[in-house]
């Protein structure tokens, strides 16, 4: 059964984060540029601290009418966030994410964050494991002739 860590060997650890001062405004264009639909958001120490993603922008930014150009993160990030560690196996993960309705989760182990699973990666793995068995099933029953 795969696990996390196996998503994140095929993806990359590549995190796209930003600090809580910088604006609203500046977390949509590095979205925008690195293009996904989250951020992480990290202290100092580069600790994680919670989430900053395109549902805030649209929840608490405009919606509430706050300008974008001054608004900090700080103001409307995700705190609680929803995490999960290497070892957890796919199916855990994408349980998580449907009962928790997220669509992103920072990986996270003793030594920090290792990288960010989102459900577009989840659904790449089931999609690679369908092709897969196909062609199993394809070489079973025409090979077997």
């Amino acid at each position: 059964m795969a696990v996390v860590r196996d998503l994140l060997a095929r993806k990359g650890t590549d995190v796209v984060s930003i600090q809580p001062s910088a604006t609203v405004l500046e977390a949509a264009r590095l979205m925008n540029d690195r293009g996904v639909g989250g951020v992480v958001v990290v202290d100092e120490t580069h600790s994680l601290i919670g989430i900053f993603t395109e549902r805030d922008i649209l929840r608490r930014v405009v919606a509430a009418g706050l300008p974008p150009e001054t608004t900090r993160v700080a103001d409307v990030f995700t705190r609680d966030i929803v995490t999960c560690s290497p070892d957890m196996n796919v199916e855990e993960i994408a349980s998580i994410m449907t009962t928790r309705r997220v669509r992103h989760l920072p990986v996270v182990d003793a030594a920090g964050l290792r990288g960010v699973v989102t459900i577009g990666d989840l659904l790449a793995h089931r999609l690679s494991d369908q092709e897969t068995t196909i062609q199993h099933l394809n070489s079973y029953v025409f090979d077997m002739r």
